[in-house]
């Protein structure tokens, strides 16, 4: 599980955002360049229309200055706070073309990421008089996870693994494969070994009998898949400290609740990513 307060490497993402440049661009930003002296400097703020929590200020930082290195940046409300309409996020002065090219780039960002950590406050506060953290999952926008991820943890949600690579998780189909939760586990143990990799090793279950034959395992995490709060609670109960618990599946906003004060250490919800408004704002030139 990826740790709190982190900042994504946008320089690792830049074969992404060179992508999202040109198909945006083009052969060229014709609108601008018919109309506007190529040398003019311009200066634009970013407006909030709607309340929530913004996220990806400092990818806009990153998207301007790569897009006009001359542009000049000041930031007045930082990532992770909550905004109110009429609030000035930031402001920027560059060259005029630049800025024009730049604002729909860095708005398709900020939207999404904000309603993302939008969302991820809600669901945190929802459960905060509980010791249970939220957590996002794997379906995310092809291309944009770790922005996505990222937006999840400045909204005050926990990120589960990145990919594939950073955590074992046996699921059913696993299992199945495998001949069982032991013997999956078993083999785990000596792939990592053979690998010398140190990675957490989780294991879904889809009743109380596979929890026990997770905890025979000495699974790192378990994962209750599709239980009932009433069967949550049992689970929780028999497991104790021997392992983290987590609820997956179908849990909604109604339920959330719920499952939490089951006592649960995390409760994963794709809905944290995959069912999100984009929060609404502008960048609004401003007028010498």
């Amino acid at each position: 599980m990826t740790s709190r307060n982190w900042t994504p490497d946008f320089s690792a993402l830049q074969p992404s955002f060179d992508l999202a440049i040109a198909e945006d661009i083009g052969d060229g930003d014709h609108s601008a360049l018919s109309c506007l002296d190529g040398q003019k400097r311009g200066k634009a703020r970013l407006l909030i229309k709607e309340k929530g929590v913004i996220a990806g200020v400092a990818l806009a930082e990153h998207l301007f200055k790569y897009i006009d290195p001359s542009a000049e940046i000041s930031v007045y409300i930082k990532d992770g706070s909550t905004i109110e309409p009429g609030d000035i996020v930031l402001e920027v002065e560059g060259n005029a073309i630049k800025l024009l090219q730049s604002e729909r780039l860095v708005l398709n960002y900020m939207q999404r990421l904000s309603g993302i950590a939008t969302s991820a406050s809600h669901y945190a506060a929802m459960v905060a008089h509980t010791k249970c953290t939220v957590l996002d999952t794997r379906k995310t926008t092809p291309g944009l996870r770790i922005l996505e991820k990222w937006a999840v943890q400045l909204g005050g949600g926990g990120n589960h693994r990145m990919g594939l690579y950073d955590m074992i998780m046996l699921k059913d189909n696993h299992i199945d494969f495998a001949g069982g939760i032991v013997p999956a586990v078993e083999r785990v143990r000596d792939y990592l070994e053979s690998k010398n990799k140190d990675l957490k090793i989780e294991v879904e279950t889809r009743d109380l009998n596979e929890v026990l034959e997770a905890l025979e395992a000495g699974a790192d995490r378990i994962m209750l898949d599709n239980f009932t709060p009433e069967q949550t609670k049992e689970a929780v109960a028999l497991i104790g400290d021997a392992s983290e618990t987590e609820s997956s599946g179908g849990i909604t906003e109604e339920t959330l609740v719920s499952y939490a004060e089951c006592g649960v250490d995390f409760i994963s919800i794709g809905a944290l990513t995959h069912q999100i408004a984009s929060l609404d704002m502008s960048l609004k030139a401003i007028e010498e």
